[in-house]
């Protein structure tokens, strides 16, 4: 029996191995981080939905805001202004109003 050639089939078996199991760990690592991205984006609309209808969430988000301390990071925010019922209800002041007509309650006939 050649035991060096049984040597090297095993060897060259095992790097197969080897590299079959850091393609599993890499599609592994790669599922993790998609779920993980998607969690972030689902907070994110939770937070910003919530900013945009409670006050308290939208200090919330101003503070998370303040703590960016990477310039890249902040970039993405120039500009930006964080969803507050404040904001929302400026807006709809700011809208056209529709004429005194269509203001008044609409009148339920009598029987």
């Amino acid at each position: 029996m050649d035991y060096a050639k049984k040597r090297e089939a095993v060897l060259k078996k095992i790097a197969q191995e080897k590299a079959k199991l850091a393609a599993l760990d890499a599609r592994v690592n790669q599922s993790a981080r998609k779920l993980d991205t998607k969690r972030k984006v689902v907070l994110g609309g939770l937070l910003l939905d919530a900013a945009s209808k409670d006050d308290r969430f939208a200090r919330v988000l101003t503070a998370l805001l303040d703590r960016i301390v990477r310039d890249q990071d902040r970039k993405a925010f120039e500009g930006w202004q964080v969803p507050s019922p404040a904001l929302l209800s400026s807006a709809v002041s700011e809208a056209p109003q529709a004429s005194a007509e269509s203001q008044e309650p609409a009148q339920i006939p009598s029987p």
